[in-house]
């Protein structure tokens, strides 16, 4: 597994769906994922109006640490996704990275077509999550 971790935080900052793999640190890489949030916002506030004229969502590398690679996207809605990916994998590049999130987008806004859904709710889709799964997979 080279993508540990997938999250999408509504923009309240709550998480919506979270995905770890190993499942043993999950509680570290919820306080990973907390921290990155508040870059993600630094990030926001500091670009301000000119994310709204952008079509570029990918926030890029949040931070790196000694073992992982925090990576952001925001949408026009400023909901978040956040993924950790192992540093020690040194194959995945930062288009590939790129073309996850928006992977990962486009997914969600198909949960948020589902008229069965409310905005807001944590998402619980079997589909959705053999996406996540696949996508988390494909990388290694």
């Amino acid at each position: 597994w080279s993508v540990l971790v997938s999250v999408i935080c509504s923009p309240q900052n709550y998480p919506l769906y979270i995905r770890s793999v190993p499942t043993e640190n999950e509680l570290k890489f919820h306080y990973t994922v907390h921290t990155s949030l508040d870059v993600v916002d630094e990030k926001i506030s500091a670009m301000g109006k000119a994310l709204v004229d952008q079509r570029e969502l990918y926030l890029g590398l949040l931070y790196p640490t000694e073992d992982y690679k925090v990576y952001g996207y925001v949408t026009n809605s400023k909901v978040k996704f956040v993924m950790v990916v192992d540093s020690s994998n040194t194959a995945l590049r930062d288009n590939e990275i790129r073309s996850m999130f928006r992977k990962l987008h486009n997914s969600y806004t198909d949960i948020m077509c589902n008229p069965f859904y409310n905005p807001g709710d944590r998402i619980h889709s079997r589909a959705f999550d053999n996406m996540v799964n696949s996508m988390m997979m494909q990388v290694c």
